[in-house]
């Protein structure tokens, strides 16, 4: 210690260590790059992901507990809901108006539903193209089971229904992380 609190350094280094090191660092460089693993979740699911709510009435918190604070409630069950995080108990969701916390995996369901979040009628149309034939009208914060979406559209189930639609014209479909919090945040950070 040189009474600063700093250790001194000594630069000094034998030059058979200096060529070992400089062929590691190379040789390192040189290697191809490690592909990542994808990351390990409690559930084994990706994240993010949808899933839906399994009751028409969902505590939401500010946190992984029941001790956290109660945000809302959500009365709809069926609601399309994009997972964040998770722990073993808990998912981190952003909801279709952006709002972000966290519900019991109990109260949350595997089944893909998605909503018509613009303010107009959606024609489903009877095959994945807008020439095609229009099978019916989905409502405007109308639900609809997700039955599969490929090239851009996707088909959905409305009461007896099934029609196909762009999948922009949907909530529950963009790969993108859909709470408006997050968004701000990472805006923030660039």
């Amino acid at each position: 210690m040189d009474g600063q609190g700093e250790p001194k350094l000594n630069y000094r280094m034998k030059f058979p260590t200096l060529i070992f090191l400089t062929a590691l660092l190379v040789g390192a460089a040189c290697a191809p790059a490690a592909r990542a693993e994808p990351r390990q979740t409690p559930s084994g699911q990706p994240v993010p992901r949808y899933i839906s709510l399994k009751f028409d009435k969902v505590y939401a918190r500010a946190g992984p507990s029941e001790d956290h604070r109660l945000l809302w409630v959500y009365q709809v069950k069926g609601l399309p809901v994009q997972v964040i995080a998770e722990n073993s108990e808990w998912r981190r969701i952003c909801d279709p108006d952006g709002g972000m916390a966290w519900v019991h995996k109990r109260l949350t369901s595997g089944e893909s539903t998605v909503l018509r979040n613009k303010p107009t009628p959606l024609a489903l149309h009877r095959k994945p193209k807008a020439e095609a034939a229009i099978e019916a009208y989905l409502n405007p914060r109308a639900l609809a089971t997700l039955i599969r979406c490929e090239d851009g559209w996707c088909k959905v189930r409305a009461d007896r229904v099934t029609g196909w639609a762009p999948a922009n014209e949907f909530w529950g479909t963009s790969d993108a992380i859909q709470c408006k919090v997050a968004q701000r945040t990472s805006a923030r950070r660039r």
